[in-house]
């Protein structure tokens, strides 16, 4: 395995598990503030995680993809079928896919994106935006 892949699985992981804990009733946060803080580490799990499925594609494209799954995922929210409904109301399917479209959610996605692609520029090294 790719030392940049296994960097950006770790940085996956924790940002599962980071996702989780801002969640969790018992970390006593206002809901608001739970449910946007998940939202944002959400959107920067989606980058590492892309990153891990393509070490080797730059920061920009990186980004995009993420981006690009982050919305699909929310506007899939839109979506209305007997299934994905029953998917939705696991724990698991409302922490992947959720259960109602919000332009919040778009935001708080695209900005822990960003953060997360300034994160992998540090980690590997060089500016942040010029690659």
């Amino acid at each position: 395995m790719k030392p940049g892949r296994l960097l950006y699985l770790i940085a996956t992981v924790l940002l599962i598990g980071a996702g989780l804990l801002a969640r969790s009733p018992d970390l006593g946060l206002p809901p608001i503030v739970a449910k946007y803080a998940g939202s944002v580490i959400w959107g920067g799990m989606v980058y590492f995680a892309w990153a891990a499925v393509r070490p080797e594609q730059g920061w920009h494209k990186r980004a995009l993809v993420a981006a690009v799954i982050a919305v699909t995922v929310e506007f899939s929210q839109l979506l209305h079928t007997e299934w994905l409904d029953t998917v939705r109301r696991t724990t698991i399917g409302v922490l992947l896919i959720g259960r109602f479209f919000s332009w919040w959610d778009i935001a708080a996605y695209l900005i822990g994106i960003a953060v997360a692609m300034v994160v992998d520029r540090i980690i590997v090294g060089g500016p942040a935006l010029t690659r």
